[in-house]
């Protein structure tokens, strides 16, 4: 099992798949100590675990704990397993059609910062106003876990990038994308009031983001690229080095010749998984270069 979970988590431009498996498999490992805390006795641990997972609604508590910036759209409701099911059925509808047009670098970005928005949104609007309605204030709970702002700019995203792009739905048939986002947008707005406002809230500024990100990109500016660029930098922390050999020996002529070949066979390879996983766009001049000149032999 663990094999094939690694081999579908490194299969190329599959970044919903990726997202989808970090989601999972928080859920369970958490769910599995919180049973554990609970047949043992240990459950001020666990709470204190899963406290710092999710984010807190004060400014004063986030201070403290600024990462949960980030965990809290990888972590879910422990006591409703249809919170994550239907969260991960949503994005990966969503995820796959944003993979095949924009690939899974910018579904990755967008992601990320669709929980940031939620995120901030949500703090916004328990810190700044001066005095918060009183259903934002109850349904906080003291903190907010959930993907559902990431989603909600997925599925923006993919709804302001391709509008009549239809799902078939059971027992409704083919419906536009663009009605599917929109129906969400107006639940969450309707349950701004509701016992889960905070989340909600947070829908909307995940959603905020997936329209502006996608329009942003039409407009050649990528806001998600520093996230893929910290990735990148992460990824390469973990990549081994190839051991440099210096040999100072001549070889034949004919020998030099093929392995100069194959050198530059395996470098348009890369070039061309590059382009499968991130577009043309994401090419250097050099490696544009080096494609157009192997095109011409």
């Amino acid at each position: 099992m663990l094999e094939e979970f690694k081999n579908a988590f490194h299969r190329p431009n599959n970044g919903h798949i990726q997202l989808i498996i970090i989601n999972v498999v928080v859920f369970v490992v958490l769910s599995v100590l919180h049973v554990f805390s609970e047949w043992f006795g240990f459950q001020d641990v666990f709470y204190l675990i899963h406290k710092n997972f999710a984010i807190p609604d004060m400014f004063s508590e986030f201070i403290k704990r600024p990462w949960t910036l980030i965990t809290y759209f990888f972590t879910h409701d422990l006591s409703q397993l249809m919170h994550i099911l239907f969260n991960m059925l949503i994005f990966y509808w969503f995820g796959k059609l944003f993979v095949e047009y924009l690939g899974s670098d910018k579904l990755i970005a967008l992601y990320v910062l669709g929980g940031i928005a939620g995120a901030l949104i949500y703090l916004g609007a328990y810190n700044l106003i001066p005095n918060p309605p009183e259903f934002i204030v109850k349904s906080s709970g003291g903190g907010m876990v959930g993907a559902s702002g990431a989603i909600f700019a997925v599925m923006v995203g993919v709804a302001t990038l391709l509008p009549d792009y239809s799902f078939n739905l059971l027992f409704i048939g083919p419906v536009k994308i663009k009605y599917i986002a929109g129906f969400y947008i107006l639940v969450s707005f309707i349950g701004t009031t509701g016992s889960n406002a905070g989340g909600n809230i947070a829908h909307l500024g995940g959603a905020l983001m997936g329209f502006i990100y996608v329009r942003q990109l039409q407009a050649a500016v990528n806001w998600g690229s520093w996230i893929t660029a910290i990735l990148d930098w992460v990824k390469n922390l973990f990549k081994p080095q190839a051991k440099v050999k210096v040999t100072y020996r001549k070889t034949e002529k004919s020998k030099t010749s093929s392995s100069s070949s194959k050198a530059s066979q395996e470098e348009i390879d890369i070039i061309l998984d590059k382009i499968s996983d991130r577009g043309y766009e994401s090419l250097s001049k050099d490696e544009k270069e080096k494609l157009f000149n192997a095109s011409k032999k």
